[in-house]
């Protein structure tokens, strides 16, 4: 019996602490790539439109999220980091047209996508059950 319980405790030590590097990955990715999404979205409402330093933060971005896929295509579901793929790839379209007021949307639509994940793969009792 004794042996059950600690074979239990050490699975739930286990998972516990799994979750916790998970979490803090995705913590550290979303918030990397919500700050790179701002910075484009405060060159975009400048009165004058730097597109060197925007194409830059773009490129930024998507090195960024190769990096961050890789890893979180383990434990996230690949419809939601489709998603985010695919609005990054809207939002360098729109970027490459010059079409600025159809970026912010995007922009946003991102972020929340991104915040959408982060809440969703939070360990909260409210997730478990």
């Amino acid at each position: 019996m004794k042996k059950e319980i600690i074979i239990i405790i050490l699975i739930l030590l286990l998972i516990t602490t799994l979750n916790i590097i998970t979490q803090n990955y995705t913590k550290e990715s979303v918030e990397n790539l919500k700050i790179k999404l701002n910075e484009i979205s405060k060159q975009i409402d400048k009165d004058e439109v730097n597109e060197e330093n925007i194409k830059k933060i773009t490129e930024d971005i998507f090195v960024m999220w190769k990096k961050y896929k890789g890893k979180l295509e383990y434990y996230i579901e690949h419809d939601e980091l489709e998603k985010i793929e695919s609005e990054l790839f809207e939002i360098k379209g729109y970027i490459e047209e010059k079409n600025y007021e159809e970026t912010v949307p995007k922009i946003e639509n991102t972020i929340f996508i991104l915040e959408h994940i982060e809440e969703k793969y939070n360990f909260m009792f409210k997730n478990i059950f």
